[in-house]
């Protein structure tokens, strides 16, 4: 197929306005924690490695690739200098990546100095990875940045890979960032570094910051159900946010990039699959059970996980240990956002009457908090299970040897011991010294001592002070990075 090269060039001067002295419109002015990583390989790539930005659909990559071109021309880089392009457009996509860098310096003669690729969704494009591997190795002035979104990029190519890219995982908005974008009133706060450091403060410090955060409680709720995409969490009405949510994931994700990159045919089973984990969200994934009432065959099911995990739809956690019998049992599976089950099962607000849905979405939002804080540290998550009696712990984070247990009890009354036997069993069995339990109720905060000695401390906290804090505490340590950077 011919190509008019006028009409590609076309496309190409659209998606690079800085050719002719103007700029992308409408680029949100705030920035996503994400945006400190970014910054820091504009600025010195590590190894000379490019960057790549993995994540689900909507999710706010391509934005971030716009606002460091934004930076990028603002220190002085020449405009010429700068690719974007998206393989979401079907011209591009035919044309392939060599083609279209003949394009770019045919139209758009280099100048001296570094210069900057930004390609979104490059999982379209044929044979990527030897590419990108090429130009890391061999074009040392080039510094590529590029996404996807419903490939499993860190682990296609992984050989020719190693070494020649840096991987940022992007989650959906946490709950600050969430309220930041949407420019909500929320109650003046102080700033929390770490969850760890509240077990120093005082009953008098809890009640009153407990209190003050009331307000907060509304809110998270309303994140709950918008979701922490950013387009569906701008948008006024809940049922709109939430049917583009459904749309752009069922529609999108599930029947057109299964079908074209993963070359899936039986959509419909795997659309079944999918609605079965959103019915049990943060729930013991039972292969078994789910075969048995999707009528599929177990490596179906299984190569169906699969594939929803490489498009960022769910995590998985492994029970807590080690040996043949972990790798056997069942996986906790958590869906990417809380608001996801909602909105694909046209739950509406009608989850905020449904305890059990409410608190797995509560979980699901903390699980997904907790995973964003601390992936790049290579923190290793699981959940826990066994005992006499069977107990489990929601989470367990494993930071270098040492064990961070969490558990989840979203309910009215006030949490005691008496309802945390499987946290309190866990880190008497692991000599665990410091647990933490996320509450419903603003008063239901404070540090309370677990089994009977006192050995064992427990931080109460109300979800939405979680959540709030783990987003806010990112946030502020990226804006932080940023003005240190500027003074240099």
């Amino acid at each position: 197929m011919i190509i008019p090269t006028a009409e590609l060039i076309a496309v190409l001067r659209q998606y690079n306005p800085w050719w002719s002295g103007g700029r992308f419109q409408d680029l949100p002015s705030w920035r996503r924690a994400a945006f400190r990583e970014v910054s820091e390989w504009l600025n010195d790539p590590p190894a000379g490695r490019a960057l790549l930005l993995s994540g689900a659909r909507q999710i706010g990559k391509t934005t971030l690739l716009l606002q460091a071109i934004e930076v990028l021309l603002a220190q002085g880089v020449p405009s010429s200098n700068i690719l974007y392009a998206t393989f979401d457009h079907p011209l591009l996509k035919l044309i392939g990546l060599d083609g279209l860098l003949q394009l770019w310096r045919e139209f758009e003669p280099a100048r001296e100095g570094v210069e900057y690729l930004f390609l979104d969704e490059i999982q379209a494009t044929k044979d990527w990875q030897v590419w990108l591997k090429h130009q890391v190795d061999f074009e040392k002035r080039r510094r590529i940045a590029v996404t996807g979104s419903a490939t499993p990029l860190e682990m296609e190519g992984q050989e020719s890979g190693v070494g020649r890219w840096h991987t940022i995982r992007l989650a959906t908005l946490s709950f600050y960032e969430y309220l930041q974008i949407r420019n909500d009133h929320i109650p003046a706060l102080p700033a929390v570094n770490s969850l760890a450091s509240l077990f120093t403060k005082s009953p008098a410090w809890f009640a009153r910051y407990g209190e003050e955060s009331r307000p907060l409680t509304g809110l998270f709720y309303e994140y709950l159900l918008r979701g922490g995409f950013p387009q569906s969490a701008l948008v006024s009405s809940i049922p709109m946010a939430q049917k583009l949510l459904r749309e752009d994931i069922v529609d999108k994700v599930l029947k057109r990039d299964m079908t074209a990159l993963f070359g899936v045919r039986r959509v419909l089973e795997l659309e079944q699959t999918f609605l079965y984990l959103c019915l049990h969200d943060g729930g013991l994934l039972d292969m078994q059970v789910l075969c048995k009432n999707l009528e599929v065959k177990k490596p179906t099911a299984t190569n169906f996980i699969a594939l929803l995990e490489a498009t960022h739809l769910i995590y998985r956690l492994l029970p807590f240990g080690y040996g043949k019998e972990i790798l056997r049992a069942r996986a906790k599976v958590y869906l990417a956002d809380a608001a996801i089950a909602p909105s694909v099962l046209l739950k509406g607000k009608g989850l905020l009457e449904d305890a059990n849905m409410l608190g797995q979405a509560v979980e699901t939002a903390f699980f997904k908090h907790v995973f964003t804080r601390y992936y790049q540290s290579s923190i290793a998550f699981s959940y826990w299970r066994g005992g006499k009696h069977d107990q489990e712990v929601d989470i367990i984070a494993d930071i270098g040897g040492r064990l961070v247990p969490f558990e989840v009890k979203y309910r009215g009354q006030n949490v005691g011991s008496g309802d945390l036997k499987g946290l309190i069993e866990f880190c008497k069995e692991r000599k665990v010294k410091r647990a933490y339990v996320i509450t419903k109720d603003a008063a239901d905060f404070g540090v309370i001592p677990l089994g009977g000695n006192g050995e064992i401390q427990a931080l109460k906290i109300p979800a939405h002070l979680a959540c709030y804090w783990l987003g806010r505490s990112e946030v502020e340590a990226s804006a932080l990075h940023e003005q240190e950077a500027g003074s240099e």
